[in-house]
């Protein structure tokens, strides 16, 4: 089935098969490689991407029903080559570790802070609480979205 998907503001004119995921079609059609390919069952968040500025997990998304929709994925964070101020500031605060979460776990806080520009630290919990760092960085990670949601 042909479709155009917009990605980052861009413009892609795909045929895919029905029964094709999101997750592949970033990483195999596209080259987003920023988004992770983790469980596939929708569980650790790895591959969080933003679908109408709503974070979804594209391992669980067919790509044929996306047509229309605005996919933001890690590539799209960055400005002109330069990081956000999230981004930034998971950096500053060693945030990232082995990096494998950050991608899917920086467009959630993003989503998250744009719905709760001031949240508690129990609504940041909340509001990441779909994505898993195996590295147990959450500590770093609370720390960078306070941060940010103080700047806003």
């Amino acid at each position: 089935m042909q479709i155009t998907l917009t990605i980052n503001e861009k413009a892609h004119v795909l045929d895919v098969p029905n029964n094709e995921l999101l997750i592949d079609t970033l990483r195999e059609r596209l080259f987003y490689y920023g988004t992770k390919k983790g469980c596939g069952t929708g569980e650790c968040g790895a591959c969080t991407v933003l679908i109408d500025g709503l974070p979804l997990n594209a391992c669980l998304l067919f790509t044929v029903r996306l047509e229309g929709k605005q996919i933001k994925t890690i590539e799209g964070v960055a400005k002109n080559g330069k990081l956000s101020r999230l981004q930034e500031l998971f950096v500053e605060n060693a945030a990232v570790q082995c990096g494998f979460c950050a991608p899917g776990m920086v467009l959630s806080a993003e989503a998250f802070l744009a719905e709760n520009p001031k949240p508690t630290l129990d609504e940041i919990r909340e509001g990441i609480s779909g994505n898993v760092c195996r590295c147990s960085g959450y500590t770093h990670i609370l720390k960078a979205i306070t941060l940010a949601s103080e700047e806003l």
